[in-house]
């Protein structure tokens, strides 16, 4: 099955390859042959964990002024099959992002 449902719904993206983009950004390279790019500080401020995002609302608690405009990944782990934690230059390694959130995140993919 494609990583794309026929509904445009994202079930279970997997990565071929994830990669550090120079200092500051994030590459995944998707089973599908989709490439995203992932600006750091973008992927910083969309931190799902609970520090980040309010747990009952859904709602993001992180200020846009708390993450300086030099945020890097310092390291990248996958979690199980079905994520990637980041830990950032300013201390934070909270989140984990799951490839669902990734693929839906992908900057190329969003609309205005």
């Amino acid at each position: 099955m494609d990583e794309q449902t026929r509904s445009g719904d994202y079930s279970s993206p997997i990565p071929r390859e994830i990669t550090r983009a120079g200092d500051h950004d994030i590459r995944i390279l998707w089973k599908s042959g989709h490439e995203s790019l992932y600006p750091a500080r973008y992927l910083r401020l969309k931190c799902p964990c609970a520090v980040c995002v309010d747990e009952w609302t859904g709602r993001e608690k992180l200020r846009p002024q708390a993450v300086t405009e030099d945020v890097a990944p310092s390291s990248l782990e996958l979690v199980g099959r079905y994520g990637l934690r980041v830990r950032w230059t300013d201390g934070h390694s909270d989140g984990i992002y799951t490839f669902k959130l990734l693929r839906e995140l992908c900057p190329c993919c969003q609309t205005s």
